[in-house]
């Protein structure tokens, strides 16, 4: 089945209230997993970065990414209200962890044994050592980034994963690492990798679905994909191409003030994604070409057999024209239409009456 990770983000505002209300709306959705990003915003960013071009957009405000993401964190002890909320419904908390400080929170302090690596920090080897060197299974996003970049973040988490502490890293021992029979098996059994288009919203034009496929195949990895799209369309399509894992930003109100909401889903959208998912999964079945149970009873008001198009006296011939096919198809087979041209009739039929043997 789908793993489906409702990504309420930094939509939240800041605003513990907020947080807790997305944590709602994801479970009632249907949502396997409530994502948030955990940082400490000045270890996250200089403070003249500036924002990128949709969070101008977006917020309508300018202002450097500091002052940005300070209004966006959420305390650590509102992390562990979350976690102990998402326990109660039932719901798994998971959270995206931007720098050192909060990943050794989230795995230490929160116990969380699956981290997401995000798409902007495929790059950022250290971080990505860091979290490998947790043990924890990885969600791993690659948007923005090339094949030959992603396979050098996975030799990195390899190394992390199979290397002792002491071991030294450096490129040569990442390389190495993910070309050994262990680092493979160990990316295998805890890393899974999800195509995404870093726009937000994502134009369509730009999603490249298939790339999804060729991740799949270059790394023979489980895939998924991580939607910046517009609707629920696309992550929909995924899911009918196989993917593992769908992630979607969500929002409780796309015009609230902050940088991801506009290109969120709402409760209802989020919920409507969901349920498509899941009937695309049900759809797709085992690939066994072969009558359905619902198909069965089906057959005979369908299908065809042999009638006699007009009387037929017994021991008359059956021609082209004394035969036609038509419904039902409880009588022979049409197949058998040839095998009873210049054959006698063993007995008299009327019009529409079914050819036996």
């Amino acid at each position: 089945m789908t793993l489906i990770i409702a990504e309420a983000g930094v939509n939240h505002n800041g605003d513990e209230r907020l947080a807790f209300e997305l944590v709602d709306a994801a479970y009632q959705a249907g949502a396997d997993i409530v994502k948030f990003q955990t940082f400490k915003a000045k270890n996250l960013v200089t403070e003249s970065a500036r924002q990128a071009d949709y969070q101008l957009t977006n917020t309508q405000k300018q202002e450097s990414q500091l002052t940005m993401l300070s209004r966006l964190e959420l305390s650590h002890k509102a992390h562990h209200k979350l976690v102990e909320h998402c326990n109660s419904l039932g719901i798994q908390f998971l959270s995206t962890a931007f720098d050192s400080e909060s990943l050794v929170f989230l795995v230490n302090d929160l116990g969380l044994t699956r981290l997401k690596i995000p798409s902007g920090e495929l790059t950022n080897a250290p971080l990505v050592l860091e979290h490998a060197r947790t043990g924890c299974d990885l969600i791993v996003s690659t948007g923005m980034a090339t094949l030959a970049e992603i396979e050098m973040a996975l030799g990195v988490i390899a190394f992390g994963f199979i290397a002792s502490k002491n071991d030294e890293p450096s490129v040569a021992k990442f390389q190495e690492a993910y070309a050994s029979e262990q680092g493979q098996k160990a990316l295998k059994e805890k890393v899974t990798i999800l195509h995404c288009t870093t726009e937000y919203p994502a134009p369509f034009e730009e999603i490249n679905l298939r790339a999804m496929d060729t991740l799949a195949k270059a790394f023979e990895l489980q895939a998924g994909y991580s939607d910046h799209s517009d609707g629920i369309t696309i992550p929909i399509a995924a899911a009918a191409r196989g993917a593992v894992l769908i992630e979607k930003h969500f929002t409780l109100d796309k015009n609230m003030e902050g940088p991801d909401h506009k290109a969120s889903l709402e409760p209802n959208e989020l919920k409507a994604m969901i349920l498509a998912i899941r009937q695309v999964e049900v759809a797709l079945g085992s690939g066994v070409k072969a009558p359905t149970v619902s198909e069965i009873k089906n057959k005979s008001v369908a299908r065809k057999s042999i009638v006699a198009a007009k009387p037929i006296e017994s021991g008359e011939l059956f021609t082209a024209e004394n035969l036609v096919i038509k419904r039902p198809g409880e009588g022979l087979s049409p197949y058998k239409f040839w095998e009873l041209l210049s054959t006698k009739a063993n007995k008299s039929y009327g019009v529409g009456d079914l050819i036996g043997e």
